[in-house]
């Protein structure tokens, strides 16, 4: 087995280490929209995930965390919605909606109209 020179570790490094100058200027060609909705999604998931709808929901219902994250979802979409235009805000606002109902299904004592999560942003969300 041969032995390396500090040069080689050196090098064996860096080929390890992730490319920061290219990732930044890949970030940086994405369009907003792109990046908006993207978050969107990653919100919408993780708050599927918590309101039980996930397969094995059950095991990961954690209604707390699901309010946190429909609240900063309703925020992101209303917020964005004017920036990224209807194409784009509209299935957003859909999905928000659907989760919105979820959750006041999921609890066991549903907020008061308007108080729910997001519907600051929203305004109160009816089925």
């Amino acid at each position: 087995m041969s032995e390396q020179t500090p040069q080689q570790r050196h090098n064996a490094g860096d080929a390890a280490r992730p490319d920061f100058d290219t990732m930044t200027r890949d970030i940086a060609d994405v369009p907003a929209v792109e990046v908006i909705t993207t978050v969107a999604v990653h919100l919408m998931s993780s708050a599927a995930v918590n309101l039980g709808l996930a397969e094995g929901g059950e095991a990961h219902k954690d209604l707390d965390e699901a309010r946190k994250l429909i609240h900063a979802l309703a925020g992101l979409v209303t917020a964005g919605a004017t920036e990224i235009g209807s194409y784009h805000a509209a299935p957003l606002r859909d999905g928000l909606k659907s989760l919105q109902l979820a959750f006041r299904e999921a609890s066991v004592v549903p907020d008061e109209p308007g108080q729910g999560p997001g519907e600051k942003f929203t305004g109160p969300v009816h089925g």
